[in-house]
């Protein structure tokens, strides 16, 4: 017998059980259709698991360092399964929360494949959904008033490149080594490629990197991206940018090697693993698209500010419509996209108000416009920077590499960008995304009193330093 509900979420990922939770605290009735795990990619196989990885590698690095803070060890070992263990533990533990919260919110979730289809039977329109259920038992029919699509994405690999999953892997499957290698060439020096790099090089791990653009970390500011290629050079991580990656010369035997065309010359890379993270491709395929008006445009689904596609009563949100692909962008979006079905008056999704963050040692965040992209804006710019050595709590944390770097309009003295690297950035850049949300100005951002010691001086500084007016640097 098919089932009625006001709103069947295609995806129990970041996004699609947010945007689930926050329909049924409106009221809605709710079902969650997810072939997998819910909490999805980032749950299982993205941002916690990596952050788990990447917290180990620094309490390994920061335990072979603890001679310069007068604690002697001796000699530490890394017992990698226990750190795997307890990377498990920490999905388990978040798994059981989601599916709490489902059972609270009263959503009902379908275990299984969701496909979209055309109008039958079962309504007039495009839209009822046909499960696939796990069980093996006959499919389901869900007939709702209005879908959310959050299939996400899967790791994209170069042509010709085949991940076999142990010699050459995506994130997905280096989540899940045994043992470390000894060796590994990184194909991709993006955020995920970088956050890789540092981890395996704070594990103690020989790493290369092959980018095949002029600069690691494309997206972030020119500073940032000089600042982290110096912070990787400096952990022995080898970083090669114009690499143009030859997928038909890959070899395999007791280890990998691969050649890479670097400023018109051949050279030959060689490593015991190959990790391949060049981004990743969104979720469209078998999901019953064809049967809907849905436009699919270079591999997204299009969609309006709320986040409907061409059919009104269906909509999409993270991974699936490109842009940001981010976890906590998903989440936005699916809540102003639960909204707006509510008749609710959300308020749409301003990019530019978005922080993101990178996971490496040294971290990495930043909201708003680069100097180059306000400079191409046509914005007449004044920059603040200060370096994080001028820091009190830096010293004491024993982490003094990196900046902060505040890019402000010279007209207007609006705040326009905030750039950090260096430690703990990943939890101070929240305060420069209020500041953007309030439209702030970097005086404002000084005024506000900022405790002594902390890291988050430096941000006060910086914004102090737009006009000069620095103290201690």
């Amino acid at each position: 017998m098919a089932q009625e509900y006001d709103l069947v979420v295609l995806g129990g990922g970041t996004g699609g059980y947010v945007a689930a939770i926050r329909a049924s605290k409106l009221g809605l009735k709710v079902a969650m259709v997810e072939k997998q795990e819910l909490g999805g990619t980032c749950l299982h196989r993205g941002c916690i698991p990596s952050k788990a990885l990447l917290r180990s590698a620094e309490v390994f690095r920061q335990t072979k360092e603890a001679e310069n803070f007068g604690v002697s060890t001796g000699q530490p070992t890394l017992n990698f399964t226990k750190v795997q263990e307890r990377k498990q533990s920490i999905v388990d533990t978040l798994h059981k929360g989601v599916q709490g919260l489902m059972k609270k919110g009263k959503i009902d979730v379908y275990e299984g494949f969701g496909r979209i289809l055309g109008p039958s039977i079962f309504s007039p329109t495009a839209g009822t959904i046909s499960v696939e259920m796990n069980s093996g038992e006959e499919n389901e029919m869900l007939i709702p008033k209005n879908v959310l699509i959050a299939t996400g994405s899967s790791p994209k690999t170069l042509p010709g490149l085949e991940i076999d999953g142990e010699q050459v892997m995506t994130s997905d499957e280096a989540l899940s080594m045994e043992e470390l290698p000894q060796s590994l060439i990184i194909v991709g020096g993006g955020v995920i490629g970088i956050e890789w790099a540092s981890m395996m090089a704070d594990f103690g791990v020989e790493v290369t990197v092959l980018e095949y653009l002029p600069n690691i970390l494309p997206t972030e500011d020119q500073d940032i991206q000089k600042e982290m290629l110096k912070q990787m050079k400096n952990k022995g991580v080898n970083i090669v940018t114009n690499a143009k990656v030859m997928a038909d010369t890959l070899e395999k035997s007791e280890g990998v090697s691969i050649q890479a065309e670097v400023d018109g010359e051949m050279t030959t890379y060689e490593a015991e693993k190959m990790l391949v993270s060049v981004g990743r491709s969104a979720n469209v395929k078998n999901i019953g698209l064809e049967n809907t008006d849905i436009i699919v445009d270079n591999g997204v689904i299009q969609t309006n500010k709320y986040y409907q596609t061409k059919e009104s009563h269906i909509y999409a949100i993270g991974d699936v419509i490109g842009g940001m692909q981010l976890a906590h962008v998903a989440s936005h979006e699916g809540i102003i996209a639960v909204e707006h079905m509510a008749d609710q008056t959300p308020h749409p999704m301003n990019p530019e108000q978005v922080p993101t963050c990178i996971y490496s040692n040294p971290e990495v965040a930043s909201v708003g416009l680069t100097e180059a992209q306000a400079n191409e804006q046509g914005y007449e710019v004044k920059v603040g920077k200060f370096p994080f050595k001028a820091i009190g709590k830096a010293l004491v944390y024993g982490e003094t590499d990196g900046f902060v770097k505040i890019i402000a309009d010279k007209k207007t003295d609006d705040l326009l960008g905030v750039h950090m690297v260096g430690p703990h950035v990943t939890d101070m850049i929240s305060e420069a995304g209020l500041a953007k949300v309030l439209d702030a100005t970097p005086w404002e951002i000084a005024e506000s009193i900022h405790p002594h010691p902390t890291l988050a001086e430096a941000i006060g500084e910086a914004a102090m330093a737009v006009d000069g007016n620095q103290i201690h640097g």
